[in-house]
C-alpha cells in the first residue's frame, strides 16, 4: 500500500510497486506500436516498444507472484523476471535498469521519495556499466536525466514520491526531445529515440498508478493470451572488427558476489563485457587481449566453472532497429496469461537419454527456414527473429531440451545476441556457446562448418570464422517516407539492404534484387543462396535465378522457400 499524508505519497511498499509494474506493462502494451514506429529505418521491422513491453510484462508477472509485502522482495522478483524475459537489446538494457533499481531497494520494507530516487539512479548506473560502449541519445541518456531530475527533487526535501517522479519525467522529456541532436540518424529520420520513449512510458505509468488514474486497469487480465507469429525476418546491422581477439566466458560461484564491482573492475580490460547473475553465481563474458588476467582476477571471488576461451576475430554489434508483429487475439485462447507467462524454475529435464557431446539451437522465422536448419543438424528451433525476439528464458529452455555437453546457439539476428549471451547463467547442465550470427546466410555458413568430431573450442572458432566468408542482403519494402543518407525513400518503395545498410530503392522487386546482388559483388563469387519469402511467386523467383545463370553460367545458385514474412528475399553470397 502507499502511505498518503495530506494528499502526499510519502512511502510505497511492495503491494504498490506491484501495481506500478503492472501499470507499466499495461501502458507499454497500449503504446508499443507507437514506439515501434520510431524505428529509424523505414523497413517494416521496428520492435523496440514490443520488446520493452514483453520484458516489462515478464517483470510484472514475476512480481505478482510474490506474497511478501516488502518492496525489496517485489523488486527482486521483478528484476529476475525481466532478466529471464528480456527480449532484444532494448529489453536487455531495461532488465539491467530493473536489476539496479532492485539493488537500490535491497533490505527495505517500504521506500520513501529519496530511496526511490536513489534506486532509479542505481538502475541507470547498472545499465551504463552493462553496455560496453554506451551511446548517448538513447534510452541510457533519457533514463539518466530522468533519474537525475528525480534525485534533485528528492534531495530538495520534497517527501512526495509523486512529485519526485513528475520532476524526473519532466527532465526525461527534455532529454528525449534532444536525442535527435545527439544521434544524426534520429534527426535524419525525424524521430526521437524509441528506447527513451519506452522508458518514459514506464515512468508515466508509475505516476498514473500512484494517482489512481488507471486503477481499473491495473490487474493483468486473466483471460488475455498472446499468440505471436512464428514468422520473422533478418537483422539490420553493420559489422566492425574488434581489437580483442579472445572471447572469454566462465562462471564464478561464491558468496556475496557483487556484479557491479566486477563490471567496474573489468570495464577497461576488454570489450563486449557482460556480467549477470546472482549473489552466488555470476556469468562473465568479455572479449579481451589477455584471458589470464581475467581469470586471475575472478578467482579471488570463488571457484571458476565452465571456462571457455576462443581465439576469434570478434565483431562489434550495433543495436538494430527491427520490428515485431505481436498478434493478440481473443480467439484460440487456451491458457490464462499467468500460465503462459510464468517464469519456470530452472531444473534439469527428467529425461533418461544420455547427454551427447554437441547440440545446436537456432532461431528461425517461418517453416521453410526451420526445415533447412533441421536438415543441417539443428536440434531445437526457437521460432522468432525480427518480428518476435525470443527471451533469454526461451533460449535457455531450448538449450536444456538439447541435452548436450556443449550447446551452440545461433541467434541469427543482432537484436537477439545480448539475450543469448545470458543463457549460460540459466543452464547448469551444458556449456553454452553463442555464435554471433546476425542473418540466415551467416547461420547456414556456421552450420556447414560445424564438425561433431571436433571439440567445442575448434567448433566455435570454425563457426565464427565461417560467418565472415558470407555477405548478406535483403529485399523488403518501406513503411513510411524517409531519407537514409542520400537515398530518398517513399512509402511503398522496395528497399535493398546489404549487411543491414539500405543501399538502393525502386518500385520493382526484381530490379532491387539485381542492384543488391551487384552491390554484393556477386559476379566475383562462387555461390549464391536465395531464400524467398512467403509472398513471392515461384515464377518471379525463377526469373531472378535465370538472370543470374545467364549472366554467369558457372555460378552455383541455390534456391529455397524460406517462407519468411516482410522480406521478399534473403540473399547470401560467398
Amino acid at each position: 500500500m502507499k502511505v498518503v499524508t495530506d494528499s502526499k505519497i510519502i512511502t510505497i511498499d511492495g503491494a504498490m510497486l506491484k501495481s506500478m509494474l503492472v501499470a507499466g506493462s499495461t501502458l507499454l502494451d497500449k503504446k508499443k506500436r507507437e514506439i515501434d514506429a520510431l524505428n529509424v529505418f523505414p523497413v517494416p521491422d521496428g520492435d523496440t516498444g514490443t520488446n520493452m513491453h514483453l520484458t516489462f510484462r515478464a517483470a510484472a508477472v514475476a512480481a505478482e507472484k510474490v506474497t511478501q509485502k516488502s518492496i525489496h522482495e517485489v523488486a527482486g522478483a521483478a528484476s529476475m523476471g525481466s532478466l529471464m524475459g528480456a527480449r532484444g537489446n532494448s529489453g536487455v538494457i531495461l532488465s539491467q535498469i530493473m536489476r539496479g533499481f532492485a539493488k537500490g531497494l535491497e533490505g527495505l520494507k517500504d521506500a520513501n521519495a529519496l530511496q526511490v530516487a536513489n534506486a532509479l539512479q542505481m538502475g541507470v548506473e547498472t545499465a551504463y556499466r552493462a553496455v560496453m560502449k554506451p551511446v548517448e541519445g538513447t534510452i541510457l541518456t533519457v533514463s539518466k536525466e530522468t533519474a537525475r531530475g528525480a534525485a534533485v527533487k528528492a534531495k530538495s526535501g520534497d517527501p512526495d514520491i509523486l512529485e519526485v517522479l513528475r520532476a524526473g519525467y519532466e527532465k526525461g522529456q527534455i532529454a528525449l526531445a534532444k536525442t535527435p541532436d545527439m544521434l544524426p540518424v534520429l534527426k535524419q529520420a525525424g524521430v526521437v529515440d524509441a528506447g527513451g520513449e519506452g522508458f518514459l512510458t514506464i515512468i508515466d505509468s508509475w505516476i498514473r498508478a500512484l494517482e489512481n488514474k488507471e486503477s481499473v486497469d491495473l490487474k493483468i487480465p486473466e483471460q488475455v493470451a498472446q499468440k505471436v507469429t512464428e514468422d520473422s525476418t533478418v537483422g539490420i546491422s553493420i559489422v566492425e572488427e574488434l581489437e580483442f581477439p579472445y572471447c572469454t566466458e566462465f562462471l564464478v560461484k561464491g558468496n556475496n558476489l557483487v556484479t557491479d564491482k566486477i563490471i567496474e573492475d573489468l570495464s577497461d580490460k576488454g570489450d563486449s563485457l557482460l556480467v549477470v547473475g546472482t549473489d552466488e553465481v555470476v556469468k562473465i563474458h568479455v572479449h579481451t587481449q589477455n584471458p589470464g588476467l581475467i581469470l586471475n582476477y575472478a578467482i579471488q571471488y570463488g571457484s571458476l566453472h565452465e571456462i571457455q576461451i576462443s581465439n576469434m576475430q570478434s565483431q562489434n554489434e550495433r543495436a538494430a532497429h527491427n520490428n515485431k508483429e505481436e498478434i493478440l487475439t481473443q480467439e484460440n485462447l487456451e491458457q490464462p496469461l499467468d500460465s503462459q507467462e510464468t517464469i519456470p524454475e530452472v531444473v534439469p529435464e527428467t529425461v533418461e537419454e544420455p547427454f551427447k557431446d554437441h547440440g545446436i539451437v537456432a532461431v528461425a522465422m517461418g517453416d521453410g527456414i526451420a526445415e533447412i536448419f533441421k536438415s543441417l543438424g539443428v536440434d531445437e528451433i526457437v521460432y522468432g527473429g525480427q518480428t518476435m525476439n525470443p527471451s533469454t528464458n526461451d533460449l535457455a529452455e531450448a538449450a536444456r531440451k538439447v541435452r548436450a555437453n556443449n550447446v551452440y546457439i545461433l541467434p541469427n539476428n543482432s537484436n537477439i545476441i545480448m539475450a543469448a549471451n545470458q543463457v549460460n547463467v540459466l543452464v547448469d547442465e551444458s556449456q553454452v556457446h553463442v555464435i554471433s550470427t546476425k542473418s540466415i546466410p551467416q547461420a547456414i555458413a556456421a552450420l556447414l562448418s560445424f564438425n561433431p568430431d571436433l571439440n567445442h573450442e575448434e567448433n566455435v572458432q570454425n563457426m565464427t570464422g565461417s560467418i565472415k566468408q558470407v555477405t548478406s542482403g535483403e529485399v523488403t519494402y518501406a513503411v513510411r517516407n524517409s531519407q537514409f543518407g542520400e537515398i530518398e525513400i517513399t512509402e511503398g518503395d522496395i528497399l535493398g539492404l546489404v549487411e543491414g545498410e539500405i543501399t538502393t530503392t525502386a518500385r520493382d522487386i526484381f530490379e532491387v534484387a539485381q542492384k543488391v546482388l551487384e552491390t554484393m559483388n556477386w559476379r566475383d563469387k562462387d555461390i549464391i543462396t536465395i531464400f524467398y519469402g512467403k509472398d513471392m511467386a515461384e515464377e518471379d523467383v525463377k526469373l531472378l535465378q535465370d538472370w543470374l545463370e545467364k549472366e554467369k553460367p558457372d555460378i552455383e545458385v541455390e534456391v529455397y522457400p524460406g517462407k519468411q514474412p516482410l522480406y521478399y528475399y534473403i540473399l547470401g553470397v560467398e
